[in-house]
């Protein structure tokens, strides 16, 4: 996916939140347990401020988040706020300079990926909490998606913080753990292997991958790559049952969930 295909998945999400919201900025969100509606919007609104200003200053703002952003409006303060990402990111070319938190990457075309990325996934929440029908996500923006959270957000986070996966992986057996998204029209089927053990993560595959992963296992997680998004970022509808397959040692998927938890927070 290029700058010009996740700008564009942003705007459509961005647009969604704002046609289910209204009228129920007090609903409860089942999946991020203590907030409603609203305070996903100023969350989502606030994100985006921020990545505004590192584009804007280079670097972290000093003062954040900025006076007033708790009691502002929150439809107003994401329309607001999602406008003048909008224009910084059309402004600027993907490879031109910024600080991010991911080393390899630190350029304007990381925070476009992350941007669209984070809108998907609150997408949806705001649908939850709102009861509205959770719409379709993008072959390939989910297969994006799911290959950020494991290489970035769970590989890459464990060489740079590895004490934060510490409880997860105390006492490990040692786990392979599967996961397949399998082919839409927009995307072809990929597949990862996590592989863990007692102080030990590493991540193999993904799209592009010169070959497919084809290692032995102990599970596998298979579903389209929207369910497993949803199932990877615990972002399924409380009480339905899961669309993705999982076949095999239950141990490993609960291993599994327990490292992406961390490399989430």
């Amino acid at each position: 996916m290029d700058q010009t295909r996740f700008l564009s998945c942003l705007e459509a999400d961005y647009q969604r939140i704002r046609a289910v919201a209204p009228e129920r900025l007090d609903q409860r969100v089942p999946t991020c347990p203590g907030w409603t509606v609203a305070d996903l919007i100023r969350h989502v609104a606030q994100v985006y401020q921020h990545k505004v200003e590192i584009m804007r200053q280079g670097k972290e703002p000093e003062v954040w988040p900025p006076a007033g952003f708790g009691t502002a409006d929150p439809l107003g303060l994401l329309d607001d706020s999602y406008s003048e990402l909008s224009r910084e990111f059309g402004s600027r070319d993907p490879g031109e300079a910024c600080p991010t938190f991911y080393g390899p990457d630190q350029t304007v075309g990381f925070w476009s990926r992350r941007m669209a990325q984070e809108t998907v996934v609150h997408r949806i929440d705001v649908e939850l909490g709102a009861g509205a029908a959770v719409a379709p996500v993008p072959g390939d923006l989910a297969v994006d998606g799911v290959d950020e959270l494991l290489h970035i957000f769970m590989g890459w986070g464990f060489t740079e913080w590895p004490e934060d996966f510490a409880d997860a992986l105390l006492n490990s057996p040692g786990h392979g753990c599967l996961i397949r998204a399998d082919a839409t029209a927009d995307s072809q089927a990929v597949s990862w292997l996590v592989r863990t053990g007692a102080g030990q993560l590493t991540v193999e595959g993904g799209p592009g991958a010169v070959a497919g992963v084809t290692s032995l296992h102990d599970v596998s997680v298979v579903g389209s790559p929207a369910a497993v998004l949803r199932w990877a970022w615990n972002r399924e509808a409380p009480g339905e049952d899961s669309p993705v397959t999982i076949t095999g040692d239950l141990g490993a998927v609960t291993e599994l969930r327990a490292c992406l938890f961390e490399a989430t927070q």
